[in-house]
């Protein structure tokens, strides 16, 4: 990646994720999405600690784990995220897409959450 095209990418990241916060009523989900595997986690900014997280490393080592397209995966992170999240009492997040477009696996972990059943 080139000087200015990082440049770009950190202007954006600062851009979108300058306007959002999280609460403990409504954290933020926090996306990553590596060459590989997607992550997601859950934060309170408050009390600045992470909720709950989960990725498409953790859903590779479940035993039934059959490999599919890394927009399938990034779904099913949303699923079991917003599953976990539910236990722990969350019904309502902001989503930090970070440095990414909203597209592709960022989308579709966000389906996923809204899926299972949290507000974004």
């Amino acid at each position: 990646m080139g000087k200015i095209n990082k440049n770009r990418v950190e202007r954006r990241k600062k851009r979108v994720s300058s306007k959002i916060f999280g609460t403990k009523e409504r954290p933020r989900v926090s996306v990553f999405a590596s060459n590989v595997h997607t992550y997601a986690q859950v934060i309170d900014d408050v009390d600045r600690v992470t909720l709950v997280s989960y990725s498409s490393l953790q859903l590779s080592q479940a035993e039934k784990y059959k490999r599919e397209k890394k927009v399938d995966e990034a779904k099913k992170v949303g699923l079991e995220l917003a599953k976990i999240a539910g236990k722990s009492g969350i019904k309502q997040a902001v989503f930090d897409r970070g440095k990414y477009s909203y597209k592709g696996r960022v989308k579709a972990l966000a389906e996923g959450l809204r899926e299972g059943g949290i507000k974004i």
